[in-house]
Formats: C-alpha cells, structure tokens, sequence
C-alpha cells in the first residue's frame, strides 16, 4: 500500500470517527455563524446532519422574551421586539448595567402575534437584572417540552415571503425522514438572526422546528 493509499485510508477513518462521535449522517453539520466569532451564541450539540437540514440539543438556557408583538409583519414585530430587549441590554434594569449583544435573535411566530428572544449571556444565566420594563420576561429555553430542533439554514433577508419558502422545503425533509417525522407534527417554529437588523449582505438565518 503506497503513501496516497495509506493517506486517505486514514482520512477516511477519521471521518468516520467524527461521524459517530457527532451521531451523525452525511456532513458533519453547518459551519458555526461568523457573528458568532465575537457574540456569545447558546451552546448545542449536533446529532444529525444532511444538506438541507441538521438536528440539534440545546442545553436549557435563560433568555430574555418581549411581551408579544401584535402584527402581521415579520419584519414590523421583529423591530418591535428588538428594539424592546436593546433597551434592556443599554442599561435599563434594575443594576443599569450594558449587557453585551449575544446572537440569535429568535422570533416565535403565533396566533396571537410574535414574541421576540434574546439570549443572556453566560454571567447572566444564573442571575439576571431585573427589567425596568414590566412587560420583559425571563424564560427557560428549549424547556423541557421541547429537547430537540430541527435546523434550516438561509440567507437574505427574513420576510413574510422567505419564511414559508425555507419552512415548507424543511417540513418536507423531515417527513421524509422516518426518525424526524414527528418533528412536524406539534413542532414549534422560530425563526433566528444573526446578524444585526441593518446589515443587508453575507446574512446568516437559521429556520428551527422544536420537537420531542
């Protein structure tokens, strides 16, 4: 066996090895988002990966949750909401501290209008300010209705007409899958950005379905 042949036995066995230890199939997973180089993003594990989707499990984490946003535009209560929790991240809690911006943002997408998330940074699982704003909540997230997300990745800009366009393609994947089916049936859906409101290129989106 010359050389190449040992190289790429050795490759081979090493990707092998990534894949088990990840559970995963096919590709490892999506590359992490740029932003999150120099934000603090909540932590997760892959446990199954394919070109159009992955599966991850987030550890429970504390996130800051705007009252809900009544509206019909993605866009109008994305703004709503976000510029609700910036406030608080500027200073207005009980401490008056700066928080640092972390990533994703998520939305949640509902009946009754949109509630928009923002991840606490890890100083602040354990103990947060208080928020001067009485309508700002504390929330556990993924809780424990929800272990599992199935992950979609796009870029552009999130719109009303971009959400079903990454949402239906994702909900045909996993009902493809026979392990993932059941992800559609009572799965949760939030949508999540990376990058801020005001940049218009090189945007990271991740569409999530929580499951059981």
């Amino acid at each position: 066996m010359n050389r190449m042949m040992i190289s790429r036995t050795i490759l081979a066995i090493c990707c092998l090895a990534i894949s088990v230890l990840l559970g995963c199939k096919g590709e490892v997973g999506y590359d992490a988002p740029p932003n999150c180089a120099r934000l603090e993003c909540p932590q997760y594990t892959v446990l199954h990966s394919q070109k159009d989707f992955e599966i991850r499990r987030y550890n429970d984490a504390r996130w800051l949750v705007a009252p809900t946003i009544i509206s019909k535009s993605y866009k109008e209560a994305a703004s709503k909401g976000f510029r609700i929790l910036f406030e608080y991240y500027g200073g207005k809690n009980s401490q008056g501290l700066k928080i640092n911006m972390t990533a994703p943002v998520l939305v949640a997408p509902g009946e009754g209008g949109y509630k928009v998330h923002f991840y606490l940074p890890k100083q602040f699982q354990t103990f947060a300010p208080t928020p001067l704003n009485p309508d700002i909540r504390l929330a556990n997230l993924p809780g424990k209705a929800h272990q599992y997300a199935a992950v979609r990745r796009f870029d552009g800009l999130i719109t009303d007409e971009t959400i079903p366009l990454n949402l239906e393609p994702l909900k045909r994947s996993l009902q493809s899958s026979h392990d993932y089916a059941r992800a559609v049936e009572g799965g949760v859906t939030m949508l999540g950005a990376y990058n801020r409101p005001t940049q218009l290129t090189d945007r990271v989106n991740e569409l999530f379905i929580w499951f059981n």
